[in-house]
C-alpha cells in the first residue's frame, strides 16, 4: 500500500466549510466502502489539516469521489499556506488506526 502525508492551513473563515467537505468525503467513502483506500484526517487546532492517505494502485477510488471532486473545487482559496506532501510509512500503529466501528481488545 503507498502513503501520503498531505499538510496544509486553512484560513479561519474557512476551517468551518473545508471540515464540512471533509465530513462529506468520509459519508461518501463510507456508502462506497472502497477496500483499495485508507483515508485519515486529522484538525489541529492552528486551523492546520492533516491528510493521511493510503491506496493500493491508484487513489481514484477516493480522488474520483463528487465529495472529493467538491471537496479539491476551491481548495486553493480556502488555504491559508501552500499544501505540503510527502511519501510516507506507517513504522508503527497502536490501536490508532482501527476502524472506529471495529472492537478493539483492551
Amino acid at each position: 500500500m503507498t502513503y501520503n502525508l498531505i499538510r496544509y492551513g486553512v484560513k479561519d473563515a474557512s476551517i468551518a466549510e473545508n471540515r464540512a467537505l471533509v465530513a462529506k468525503v468520509f459519508e461518501a467513502l463510507d456508502e462506497t466502502k472502497p477496500q483499495s483506500v485508507r483515508y485519515l484526517v486529522l484538525e489541529l487546532e492552528d486551523g492546520e489539516f492533516v491528510h493521511l492517505v493510503g491506496y493500493d494502485k491508484d487513489s481514484s477510488e477516493l480522488t474520483g469521489l463528487d465529495a472529493f471532486k467538491a471537496f479539491g473545487a476551491d481548495h486553493s482559496g480556502r488555504r491559508s499556506t501552500p499544501l505540503a506532501r510527502s511519501a510516507a510509512k506507517i513504522v508503527g500503529n497502536y490501536r490508532m488506526l482501527a476502524k472506529t466501528d471495529e472492537a478493539v481488545p483492551a
